[in-house]
């Protein structure tokens, strides 16, 4: 993707969204296919910087995974759009405003490994509920060892991080503050991300 150098996220930015949102497309080319295999999933990313899933064994995924082990996982959010006239300040005529979306994209370039053991599917699951649900609770999922067939795991190693955080970083301290006040006022779903990402890059 392309990425402005303003726009740029170190690799520990990237990897601590990636962390926090834990679900994104899983993109395998395979060999010689017209189409790749793009996987919707949740995931998590260990301490160790690996990622870790779960699908059903029918994916076809783990077929383009057999021909090629390179995937990509992309992971977007916080998306949030800026009109125009929020970038007007002082005497900016709003109407020659230009209109934006702010966003944050993030992609690892892995390589994937499938895990077949009934004992390395059970670690993938433990994990995951460890993440997901540390306190609930919830049976140690040994105990569907009947439905661990319907499932591989995967353990995605990655080898390069690639992190985009485009909100207003080509434009100075007044019209970011400007356009952090409109997303204050608007206070949709997502504007709050977006306002936290801005200040946060701001002050960086």
């Amino acid at each position: 993707m392309l990425i402005r150098p303003h726009d740029r996220g170190s690799r520990k930015e990237s990897l601590e969204f990636v962390r926090g949102h834990g679900f994104g497309q899983l993109i395998a080319v395979g060999r010689d296919r017209e189409f790749p295999v793009v996987v919707p999933t949740q995931f998590i990313l260990d301490d160790s910087e690996t990622v870790l899933l779960h699908l059903a064994s029918v994916n076809p995924v783990f077929a383009a995974v057999r021909e090629n082990p390179a995937v990509l996982l992309s992971v977007v959010g916080d998306w949030s759009y800026i009109p125009g006239a929020w970038k007007a300040i002082g005497g900016e005529d709003p109407a020659h405003g230009i209109p934006t979306v702010y966003y944050a994209a993030v992609q690892l370039r892995c390589t994937a490994q499938a895990l077949e053991a009934p004992e390395e599917k059970l670690d993938v699951l433990r994990k995951q509920l460890q993440r997901l649900e540390p306190e609930s609770g919830i049976a140690d999922p040994s105990v569907h060892h009947h439905r661990l067939r319907e499932i591989r795991a995967l353990r995605l190693t990655i080898r390069d991080v690639t992190g985009k955080f485009k909100f207003g970083g080509n434009v100075d301290e007044a019209h970011r503050s400007a356009v952090a006040t409109h997303l204050s006022a608007r206070d949709e779903p997502r504007d709050t991300a977006a306002r936290e990402h801005l200040l946060r890059r701001s002050a960086g």
